[in-house]
C-alpha cells in the first residue's frame, strides 16, 4: 500500500515539511486503501462525485490533486498579501488538503459493471465523520481533522479555521461548476 500511496501523492507529500505529519498523513491513505474495495487505480478512473451524472470525465485523483494544488497555492497568496495577520500554517493546509476526501474510500462500493456506487456504510456515514476517525487513528493532529471534519456542509455549523476555509473553498470551486453549474 506504501507504494501505491507513493503513485498518488509523492509530488504533494513532499510539500509537507513536518516529516511526522508527512508520514501520518501518507498513513491515514494506507489504512484508507486497505479497509476500502477501490484500489489506487481505481481513483484514477472513477468519477470524482456520483452527483454530477454518470458522463463525468474528471476522476477522484483529477479532483484531488486540484484541490492540494489550488489550496497550496491560495495559502501561499494569503500568506503574500496579508503576511502576520492571516498565517497559515502550509504543513496543516496540506495535509488538511490531501486528507479531506480520503474518508470517501469508505463511502463507495463497487457494482457489478465496476462502476462506483455509493454503499451502505456511505449512505450513514459521510466522508468527512470517517475521514475524521480515519486521520485520529493516525494520531493526526487537531488542526488537520478540524479541515476534514469542516471541508464540506457540515463545517457550515461550526468557526473555520483560516486552513480550512481555504480547503473548504478550493474543493467547493472544483465542485460545484459540475454539479449545478451553467452549461454553455
Amino acid at each position: 500500500m506504501k507504494n501505491d500511496v507513493e503513485k498518488l501523492w509523492g509530488e504533494e507529500l513532499s510539500w509537507i515539511g513536518n516529516a511526522e505529519l508527512r508520514n501520518k498523513t501518507a498513513k491515514v491513505w494506507e489504512t484508507a486503501l486497505e479497509r476500502s474495495v477501490l484500489s489506487a487505480d481505481d481513483l484514477n478512473r472513477i468519477p470524482f462525485t456520483l452527483l454530477a451524472g454518470p458522463d463525468l470525465k474528471v476522476t477522484f485523483m483529477d479532483h484531488k490533486r486540484a484541490v492540494v494544488h489550488i489550496a497550496k497555492d491560495s495559502g501561499n497568496q494569503v500568506e503574500k498579501f496579508f503576511k502576520t495577520e492571516l498565517p497559515v500554517n502550509m504543513d496543516v493546509l496540506i495535509s488538511g488538503a490531501i486528507l479531506c476526501d480520503v474518508g470517501k474510500l469508505l463511502e463507495y462500493e463497487l457494482n457489478e459493471q465496476g462502476q462506483a456506487v455509493q454503499g451502505l456504510y456511505g449512505k450513514y456515514l459521510r466522508h468527512p465523520f470517517s475521514g475524521v476517525s480515519l486521520a485520529e487513528e493516525a494520531g493526526i493532529p487537531a488542526q488537520v481533522c478540524h479541515i476534514i471534519a469542516t471541508h464540506a456542509g457540515e463545517g457550515d455549523m461550526v468557526k473555520r479555521s483560516t486552513e480550512a476555509y481555504i480547503v473548504h473553498h478550493a474543493d467547493f470551486m472544483t465542485f460545484l461548476p459540475f454539479k449545478s453549474g451553467l452549461k454553455v
